[in-house]
């Protein structure tokens, strides 16, 4: 049902009107229902989880309210409720609580499963293959908004983590998972599998190299979303008063 509703062309308008925010609900249902697995209770994380994702909500909400202003991207009103905060859809800020939510889980969840990560061997030369490349096009593109932003900004961040020697390999091992649900939901944003995209973008500000419909920079403003949400997730974690050792 849920798939016909977001992916048919002739949805009843009253129908029609909900599919962003049944796109965010479709992608939390699944792990928030998980997080009270009793032997590895997510729940119990958020105390750690939504300071973290205030923060980085924040971050990428005013950058999202920048962008929508200056028309690098836009929102199909046919697919919105209509609930508006400045010039924001409900359902997109409900994106920045939905898709991190997901995501942490994702990399909860892999910690308790996995024991030996095949990433382990490879994350150094991940690293800087996502630096060198992601800041060389950034470079190259600052005519593009979207592109040159986006890239340099998760280079920087990526050069930052790297010079901390922080150990990324369950972190790209989360994002290699979480890519295929990626594709699937921001593909119907993009207007995969619907008469028309529910998010739009002047191709003026991208390098318009699409994986499907999806920009490319999609996929690396997702990877910062979701490390940024990780990395401030642990620290909170790791910082929590009742979790110190005296």
């Amino acid at each position: 049902m849920f798939w016909y509703v977001v992916c048919s062309s002739e949805i009843p308008q009253k129908m029609k009107s909900l599919t962003y925010l049944l796109i965010d609900l479709g992608c939390i249902l699944i792990p928030f229902i998980a997080s009270f697995y009793p032997k590895q209770p997510f729940y119990k994380e958020w105390k750690y989880f939504f300071p973290a994702n205030i923060i980085v909500a924040t971050i990428f909400l005013i950058w999202d309210y920048k962008f929508t202003e200056a028309g690098v991207w836009g929102f199909n009103p046919d697919y919105l409720t209509g609930i508006y905060f400045a010039n924001l859809p409900l359902e997109e800020v409900l994106f920045f609580i939905c898709i991190p939510y997901a995501c942490v889980f994702t990399y909860f969840s892999l910690k308790y499963l996995i024991k030996n990560n095949p990433l382990s061997l490879y994350q150094f030369y991940i690293s800087v293959i996502l630096i060198v490349h992601l800041f060389i096009i950034g470079i190259l593109n600052t005519s593009y908004a979207y592109t040159s932003i986006t890239f340099l900004s998760t280079a920087g961040y990526l050069l930052l983590c790297f010079m901390l020697k922080k150990d990324l390999s369950i972190d790209y091992l989360s994002y290699l998972i979480i890519l295929p649900f990626f594709f699937i939901s921001n593909g119907i944003l993009t207007g995969s599998w619907i008469s028309e995209p529910i998010v739009w973008y002047n191709d003026m500000e991208t390098l318009q190299i699409r994986i499907g419909s999806i920009p490319i920079e999609d996929t690396i403003y997702g990877m910062l979303l979701i490390l940024l949400n990780i990395h401030l997730y642990n620290y909170f974690k790791n910082n929590f008063p009742s979790n110190k050792v005296s």
